[in-house]
């Protein structure tokens, strides 16, 4: 690990002073400090931010409101996410470890890096870690990597269990810097990799998540996040579905859909939502509706399998949603 200076802020405005592009905001450290001992990530400046007023998890008239440094595991037990947005609370239940989750902050999930081996070998090409170095997942072991959203650049997926559902409900994030505070809708938050993979978010240099609002909506309640992985436990997904259903009857009203390990980024399916709206919920229609889940996939040559079992995972948590009403 390299040298870095520390200091602990006891503000928001504190902990943005100063603060650019060679400075890492310390919260539950679950990433940040694996990265460090690996010298993949080498900040010159540390800043611990776990004394700032970012807790707090509170539901009013625009939705749900958690603050960036509550912990995953106080957030998976809240009463009122488990109540009003059930999804959220199952993908967090479904993240890494017990002990990692009574650790790690919301506001670090989000931005958590990929679990890429590459990445994190830095002994090996890897354009995200060493610009203009190289993708050694091009022709290398694949088989977690990404099938859409991928580049000639990076095939790297993205982690987030939380950030899946989150990307479907239509979540805002909340930033703020020595320059202010502004609001981003996690889905416009993330980066395709392109030509720049280094570049995963728009955050700004100095700039920290200071918490999330996800907002009131007739689909949330009923809802269900189904995560399909190697091992049953402490393992990141192969494939991710968050399905949320507003149901009149037995006719689907609305939905809102997303799937995680498949892609670069948390994957938002308006087409599979368009497909859904207006009909009976049935399995007949969702095996047509799943179709197009994979449109646009790239698959290499461990990872073929992601785009069928992408659709089924989304049959099974449709069903598993409907069935559980």
């Amino acid at each position: 690990m390299r040298p870095y200076s520390f200091a602990q802020a006891r503000s928001v405005r504190e902990a943005v002073r100063g603060a650019g592009p060679d400075t890492a905001f310390l919260a539950g450290g679950t990433t940040l400090v694996d990265l460090m001992k690996l010298e993949v990530m080498t900040p010159e400046h540390v800043v611990d931010i776990n004394r700032l007023p970012l807790g707090g998890v509170t539901l009013n008239r625009k939705g749900l409101h958690i603050g960036a440094l509550e912990r995953m595991s106080d957030v998976a037990a809240h009463p009122v996410v488990r109540e009003h947005y059930p999804m959220i609370a199952q993908a967090l239940e479904l993240s890494a470890s017990a002990q990692l989750r009574n650790m790690a902050s919301i506001g670090g999930n989000l931005l958590q890096r990929t679990r890429c081996g590459y990445f994190r070998d830095v002994t090996t090409p890897c354009n995200k870690r060493e610009p203009g170095s190289g993708c050694s997942a091009l022709e290398g072991i694949n088989r977690g990597h990404a099938v859409l959203g991928t580049s000639d650049h990076c095939i790297a997926t993205h982690p987030s269990d939380l950030a899946v559902p989150l990307v479907a409900l239509g979540t805002v994030v909340h930033l703020g810097s020595a320059r202010g505070e502004r609001n981003v809708p996690l889905d416009e938050f993330y980066a395709l990799p392109g030509s720049t993979p280094e570049v995963e978010n728009v955050l700004r240099p100095g700039e920290l998540i200071t918490g999330i609002t996800v907002p009131r909506s007739p689909w949330a309640a009923h809802s269900r996040y189904v995560k399909v992985r190697d091992r049953q436990s402490y393992e990141f997904a192969l494939t991710s579905a968050a399905v949320a259903l507003e149901l009149r009857g037995r006719t689907i009203a609305d939905a809102r859909i997303a799937a995680g390990g498949v892609g670069t980024r948390p994957w938002r399916l308006p087409a599979v939502e368009r497909a859904l709206k207006g009909r009976p919920a049935t399995p007949a229609t969702f095996e047509a509706a799943v179709r197009p889940a994979a449109d646009g996939a790239e698959p290499r040559e461990h990872n073929a399998f992601k785009p069928a079992l992408l659709r089924r995972t989304l049959v099974r948590a449709l069903t598993e949603l409907v069935e559980s009403r």
